[in-house]
C-alpha cells in the first residue's frame, strides 16, 4: 500500500495520484509494499529502497547511510503495545532531497496519528525534512506514553507482590504465577523500548548530521538536538523501570520462596511433634516376654498418657522458642 501527501499551508492533505502529484508530494509512505509498488516509487525517484531483509540487519552501516544523494535511516518500532503480544519491526526513513519516504511492514501508532493530526492542524511542515522530524517528534512521545503506562502498571504489581499475604495458601500461587506472568511481559515491553530508543539515539545523530549537510533552518535542527536528549532521558527512565522489574522479579521469588518454607517448615514440625510418640508405640509394640506393664492393669492409659505428652513437650517448646 502507497500513501502520500502534499503540503497545504503547512498542513498534510493526502494524494490520490502518484504520478501525477510528484512535484507536489512531500511524502510517500510505503506499507507493507508489493514488489511493483517499491518499482514504481524507484523508478519515480530514482532510490534504490532497502527490501525488508536489509532493513531488518543489526548494524550501523545497514542502517544508517548515504546513497545517492539520499539519506537511510533505520529504526525499531513497537507496535501493539496495548496487548499481550507487543510487535518490534524496523522502519525506514529516506531524505531524498525534499522528499521524505518511509518504508514499513508494521502499524506504529504514530503513522496512523501523526497524519491525523497534521490534516486538521498546522504542524509547521514545509518539506519532507520538516515532516520527518514532526513524525519522529510524534513517535517518540509515543515511546514515552509506552513507559509512563508500564511504570503504572509496574506499580500495580509492586503492591500486588506486596500486599498478598491474605487468603488461602492455594489462593496465593495463582496470585505469584499471575504476577510472575505480569513481570515477564512488562520486562519484555521496557526491553523492547530501550531497544527501540537504542536506535533512535543513532538515528537522531545521523539525522542532525544529514541536516548540516543539507543547510536545513536552524529551528528544524534545534529540534532534533532536543528530540536526542528527549531519547536519551527515556532511556534513563527505562534503564531504571528495567531495574525496578528486576527487583519485583527477585521480590516474588522471595515471597513464593517464603511461601514455601512455611510449608516446610510445617511438616517439619509436625514429624518432630509425632516422633517421641512413635517411639513410645515402637516401644510397646515389642514382643518380649518379660515387660512389667503388659499385665498393669493401668498399662493402656499409662502408654496412651506418656504419648500425648511426648507430642505436647516438643510443640510447647517450639512456642516457646518463638519457632512457630
Amino acid at each position: 500500500m502507497i500513501r502520500s501527501y502534499t503540503l497545504e499551508n503547512g498542513r498534510l492533505k493526502p494524494s490520490q495520484d502518484l504520478s501525477a502529484d510528484m512535484e507536489k508530494i512531500a511524502w510517500i509512505d510505503l506499507f507493507t509494499p508489493s514488489r511493483e509498488e517499491e518499482t514504481a516509487v524507484e523508478n519515480l525517484l530514482t532510490v534504490a529502497l532497502p527490501t525488508r531483509e536489509e532493513m531488518e540487519e543489526i548494524e550501523i552501516s545497514s542502517r544508517l547511510y548515504v546513497e545517492d544523494g539520499a539519506y537511510f535511516m533505520t529504526a525499531t518500532l513497537p507496535s501493539h503495545s496495548d496487548t499481550d503480544k507487543p510487535l518490534m519491526a524496523p522502519v525506514t526513513f529516506i531524505l531524498a532531497g525534499k522528499k521524505l519516504i518511509t518504508v514499513r511492514y508494521t502499524e506504529p501508532r504514530a503513522f496512523v496519528a501523526f497524519p491525523q493530526r497534521a490534516e486538521k492542524v498546522a504542524t509547521g511542515c514545509t518539506n519532507g525534512e520538516t515532516i520527518l522530524v514532526n513524525l519522529l517528534e510524534s513517535i517518540v512521545d509515543r515511546l514515552a506514553d509506552i513507559l509512563e503506562k508500564a511504570a503504572k502498571d509496574i506499580e500495580s504489581l509492586s503492591r500486588d507482590v506486596f500486599e498478598s499475604s491474605k487468603g488461602k495458601a492455594s489462593t496465593r500461587n495463582d496470585h505469584f504465577q499471575r504476577v510472575l506472568k505480569d513481570i515477564g511481559r512488562k520486562e519484555e515491553l521496557v526491553s523492547n523500548v530501550r531497544d527501540s530508543l537504542l536506535t533512535f539515539q543513532r538515528l537522531s545523530g545521523f539525522l542532525a548530521h544529514a541536516l548540516d549537510q543539507s543547510k536545513a533552518v536552524k529551528d528544524v535542527r534545534a529540534r532534533v538536538k532536543t528530540m536526542s536528549r528527549d531519547v536519551l532521558s527515556l532511556a534513563d527512565h527505562a534503564n531504571f523501570l528495567s531495574q525496578k522489574i528486576t527487583f519485583l522479579l527477585d521480590a516474588t521469588l522471595g515471597m513464593i520462596n517464603i511461601e514455601q518454607n512455611a510449608i516446610i517448615k510445617i511438616f517439619s514440625v509436625a514429624a518432630v511433634v509425632f516422633l517421641p510418640p512413635t517411639l513410645v508405640a515402637s516401644i510397646y509394640g515389642m514382643n518380649f516376654d518379660i515387660m512389667p506393664e503388659l499385665n498393669w492393669t493401668f498399662g493402656y492409659p499409662f502408654a496412651i498418657g506418656l504419648m500425648v505428652l511426648s507430642a505436647i513437650i516438643p510443640f510447647w517448646l517450639f512456642r516457646r522458642r518463638g519457632w512457630l
